[in-house]
């Protein structure tokens, strides 16, 4: 995949990129970045970009110029034009789903805006859909277009070291993640479940499903209502219900 990144703050992602997962993905030549710096666009004396608001108000806008200039660049001799999503508070919100679906693009334009937001002819003429990652207001779109570069970047085949590992993430599966543990078997009088060092692959698999279950019915119970249940799921939701109310 590559992923193209409109920005004021290129040096916000030099972190980003160089290290951990993004790192290595462009390592083994799964992923490249290119930041696209939108004051090389501009065409004053100082490379401004934005300006004040037609009608009055508050703060600045950005202006159309630069950003009509750069993604025409970016997409001149290109035979299919790939999705350009401007981060933005009034999008869609970022969700699993979302990440699998970007996942499969072979490119993707990021817009990162600041200021009071980006004059509308660039919403109206080059956005094709706006992207949210939660219902609050950040200085601008770069961290967002980070969350979203890391959450799809994981779902590239070759990418994570153990293929199973993604699938089985909080929300891959539509249920938050079951506990996970590690050596020492005890440590401060706090042990281990006993069923993970059984050995018996049925029972420790039964037993993540229903703690993943559990989680999820008990810290986001919303998301039960977007997941198909298998009969197993079923059973094992009324053993959780029925346990809880057991406590009360």
């Amino acid at each position: 995949m590559h992923v193209d990144i409109l920005t004021i703050l290129p040096d916000m992602f030099t972190g980003f990129v160089n290290t951990s997962i993004i790192k290595r993905a462009q390592k083994k030549g799964h992923l490249s970045i290119n930041l696209v710096n939108i004051r090389d666009y501009a065409k004053n004396k100082h490379r401004k970009l934005d300006d004040y608001p037609f009608g009055g108000g508050p703060g600045m806008v950005m202006q159309a110029e630069p950003f009509f200039l750069a993604i025409e660049s970016l997409l001149s001799g290109l035979s299919i034009k790939p999705p350009v999503i401007l981060m933005s508070p009034q999008g869609e919100v970022f969700d699993q789903n979302l990440a699998n679906e970007l996942a499969k693009e072979e490119r993707l334009v990021l817009i990162c805006g600041h200021y009071e937001g980006i004059d509308e002819r660039v919403r109206e003429n080059l956005v094709d859909r706006e992207i949210s990652i939660g219902d609050y207001v950040l200085t601008g779109g770069e961290l967002p277009a980070m969350v979203i570069i890391d959450a799809i970047t994981r779902l590239i085949p070759g990418v994570l070291g153990a293929p199973e590992g993604a699938k089985e993430d909080s929300f891959a599966m539509g249920f938050l993640e079951y506990p996970q543990y590690t050596r020492p078997r005890s440590f401060r009088g706090l042990d281990v479940p006993d069923v993970l060092l059984s050995g018996n692959h049925e029972e420790i698999r039964r037993w993540r499903r229903k703690k993943a279950i559990e989680r999820t019915w008990l810290r986001r119970p919303e998301l039960l209502n977007n997941v198909k249940l298998s009969s197993e799921d079923e059973e094992l939701l009324a053993e959780i219900k029925g346990l809880s109310k057991g406590n009360r």
